[in-house]
């Protein structure tokens, strides 16, 4: 795998055809909106059986575990959707947050945001340079509907600064993560990635899944993961 080299890779075909339905039914009630805008919805691994089983599965921990080692376990389940109601523009970032159950004043853990009621921080880069997000498609998403570019090798500079994206995106090649249905697109946290809106708005979905190392199944002065699978 080129995820230790590059800080991503594409695992074609990871996901069983059937398996893929049956998220698609059970996230069906959270994606849907009167006005069609929502593109997605957040905490997967607490609202979502099938979700929980996903994260739990052989595909999804044997990506995970090759990236991190045994006993990885998943943190956060997001579902992201495309639509022509929900076609946005993601800059150059890393994934640099993390839920927990409450806030605790820790050193080396912030700022603190809060998302949907759920307490947000950032930890240390240590923390984050053990976390991959493993994301599993349910539709093609092609170059024309929005796709993650990457900067490969971008992961193993720690947290970068502005000024670091920017000689980052002026040097560096990118890459466009096409992914198939049943698909796997996974990559490291501190990755730097992006996504442009769709040319073609239409369903683009995917359970995107964040792994931490089993080092930190404990966290630091009493805080702890919102969600653990």
């Amino acid at each position: 795998m080129t995820l230790a080299r590059d800080g991503y890779v594409i695992v074609p075909d990871a996901v069983d055809a059937a398996t893929v339905d049956a998220l698609l039914a059970a996230l069906a009630p959270l994606a849907e909106t009167v006005d069609g805008t929502r593109g997605g919805a957040r905490h997967l691994l607490r609202d979502v059986h099938a979700v929980r089983a996903l994260a739990r599965s052989a595909a999804v921990r044997g990506v995970a575990e090759a990236a991190l080692g045994p006993g990885a376990f998943a943190v956060r389940g997001i579902l992201f959707d495309k639509t022509p109601g929900a076609n946005w523009k993601v800059v150059w970032h890393q994934d640099l947050t993390i839920a927990v159950r409450e806030r605790r004043d820790v050193p080396g853990f912030g700022p603190w945001t809060e998302k949907d009621g759920v307490a947000h921080v950032q930890p240390p880069a240590q923390l984050l340079a053990r976390m991959v997000a493993v994301r599993v498609h349910l539709d093609d998403c092609t170059e024309a509907n929005g796709p993650v570019r990457v900067i490969p090798g971008s992961h193993v500079h720690g947290r970068l600064t502005a000024a670091d994206v920017g000689r980052w995106r002026a040097t560096a090649p990118q890459v466009v993560c096409t992914v198939t249905r049943g698909g796997i697109l996974a990559f490291h946290s501190l990755l730097l990635h992006a996504s442009a809106p769709a040319v073609e708005p239409a369903h683009r979905r995917v359970v995107h899944l964040e792994f931490a190392a089993a080092e930190w199944a404990q966290l630091p002065g009493g805080l702890a993961w919102y969600d653990r699978v």
